[in-house]
């Protein structure tokens, strides 16, 4: 997969909004191109989902989530509501990695968690950026959108085949919530150098 997000000026000008409704469509195109796949393929878009998901629930975890809960009315009550579900989403994609993508009931699973993540995000899209969008400067969303930036920059992309073993390659091979702790961790480099 394509690094996430668009490349150039035309990234940079975006704001933490864009890039990440930007994501809940790649995210969601994923879903349906995995439901339609099978063998080494599917487990490559299962990875590509794994990261892309890992990128923007981090970044929201540690950028956009504490911003709302200060920020926007009802912040605490709007953004426990989505902590709580990513929570629930990164044990599932656990779940479904150790099931392995020709389990029986991968697909089952993978159907439910879809439709879980596309309510997240329907919930997001209603509830939490739009008060951003009001109460925050452009500025200040444009400054927010580097967490992003960085997660997606950090975070491990399939190796090429020829490459062979490598510590990206261990990494996406072992479990997904190893990937969320890398990005975390390059976000929380992103803050701590106050980019």
């Amino acid at each position: 997969m394509a690094k996430t997000g668009s490349t150039g000026a035309q990234t940079q000008d975006k704001d933490v909004v864009e890039l990440l409704l930007d994501q809940h469509n790649q995210i969601k195109a994923l879903f349906r191109q995995i439901s339609g796949e099978r063998g080494r393929r599917k487990q490559e878009l299962f990875e590509d989902l794994v990261r892309l998901l890992a990128v923007h629930e981090t970044a929201e975890e540690i950028v956009v989530h504490p911003t709302a809960r200060t920020e926007i009315p009802n912040g605490e009550k709007v953004v426990s509501g989505r902590l709580h579900e990513e929570d629930e989403a990164k044990h599932v994609l656990a779940e479904l990695h150790g099931m392995g993508v020709d389990h029986p009931d991968f697909d089952r699973k993978m159907t439910e968690f879809a439709e879980s993540v596309v309510e997240h995000a329907t919930h997001e899209e209603k509830d939490e950026f739009p008060q951003l969008r009001k109460k925050l400067s452009a500025d200040r969303l444009r400054q927010m959108a580097g967490a992003v930036r960085a997660a997606e920059a950090t975070a491990p992309t399939r190796p090429h085949p020829a490459a062979g073993e490598s510590a990206v390659a261990n990494l996406l091979a072992g479990p997904p919530l190893a990937v969320f702790d890398r990005v975390q961790d390059a976000i929380r480099d992103w803050r701590r150098s106050g980019r």
